[in-house]
């Protein structure tokens, strides 16, 4: 039975994996590893993890996140983003292990008028962005077996995400403004996780980078309205800029980004993210009862 680590296993994608191993137990083992687990910015840890369980697969979840925080600790975001997936993808050559790793849409800094291709001239804004494009090229440079998917705007029932943040508003605010001047993806995390258990059983294998997400693209108060008419919420939602609403680290303003490779390569189709969004919002409502 082939073997999977999933890293990160305590983020949103890690507990999407969690959720749905059970249909998977006949066809492969899982192990989770979170960073109590497993520490990817220590070299040495990750060899002896590697050769302890000699993994197949690797799921690469694991993330430093803060898009704002990143801007004070930058040291910090490179160490996993960065230097922590080089330590990965090192091993994982050293192991015969495919490498899957994913990424971001904040890799492009948001300036196009039409969807980025997984070729596009990156241009992260933000020290977030940086360190995953830099994580994207030391996983490719340190493991030619490498699978990069580039994902956007994720949320799902677990952890914290924007449609969790809307429906804690939602019962405590009457009126909220929203920016709808940034357009991206947004994407189930469940989605997600299915995604690249279908690429887990494609065979042959295609390396590289590739894009996944939800579509079409939406904007944040769009987004939003949709989550509160979905929730039955009578919040007020008001539009406004992303000026009106200044973050430490600067957001791409249309980061969406063309599905076709992964179709075409894997027979992954596009979702569209208001039946993904709406699946989230009645497991919710069912966690809640």
């Amino acid at each position: 039975m082939k073997k999977i680590l999933v890293i990160g296993s305590n983020g949103q994608l890690g507990n999407c994996f969690k959720k749905l191993a059970t249909d998977f137990e006949n066809r492969f083992e899982f192990n989770f590893a979170d960073s109590k687990d497993l520490d990817i910015t220590n070299h040495g840890a990750v060899e002896v993890f590697f050769e302890d369980y000699k993994p197949d697969f690797c799921i690469n979840a694991a993330a430093y996140t803060a898009v704002d925080l990143a801007e004070k600790e930058p040291e910090k975001a490179f160490a996993v983003n960065a230097e922590g997936v080089a330590n990965v993808a090192e091993t994982c050559k050293t192991s015969k292990t495919v490498l899957i790793h994913i990424s971001t849409d904040y890799v492009f800094d948001g300036e196009s008028n039409i969807s980025y291709s997984e070729d596009n001239f990156t241009n992260p804004q933000g020290v977030y962005g940086a360190s995953k494009l830099k994580g994207e090229e030391l996983a490719l440079e340190n493991n030619p077996r490498s699978i990069i998917i580039r994902t956007s705007w994720l949320y799902s029932e677990f952890n914290k995400n924007f449609v969790k943040t809307m429906l804690n508003l939602f019962s405590t605010k009457e009126e909220l403004g929203i920016v709808a001047d940034q357009f991206g993806q947004p994407t189930n995390a469940n989605d997600l996780a299915n995604a690249v258990m279908k690429i887990i059983e494609s065979d042959p294998k295609t390396f590289g980078i590739f894009h996944f997400s939800n579509y079409p693209e939406t904007n944040w108060f769009d987004f939003a309205s949709k989550i509160a008419e979905l929730s039955d919420s009578k919040i007020k939602l008001k539009a406004i800029t992303t000026e009106e609403f200044p973050t430490p680290a600067k957001r791409p303003k249309r980061s969406t980004m063309a599905l076709d490779k992964i179709e075409q390569v894997y027979g992954i189709e596009p979702i569209h993210w208001e039946h993904s969004l709406q699946d989230c919002i009645e497991t919710l409502a069912t966690i809640n009862e």
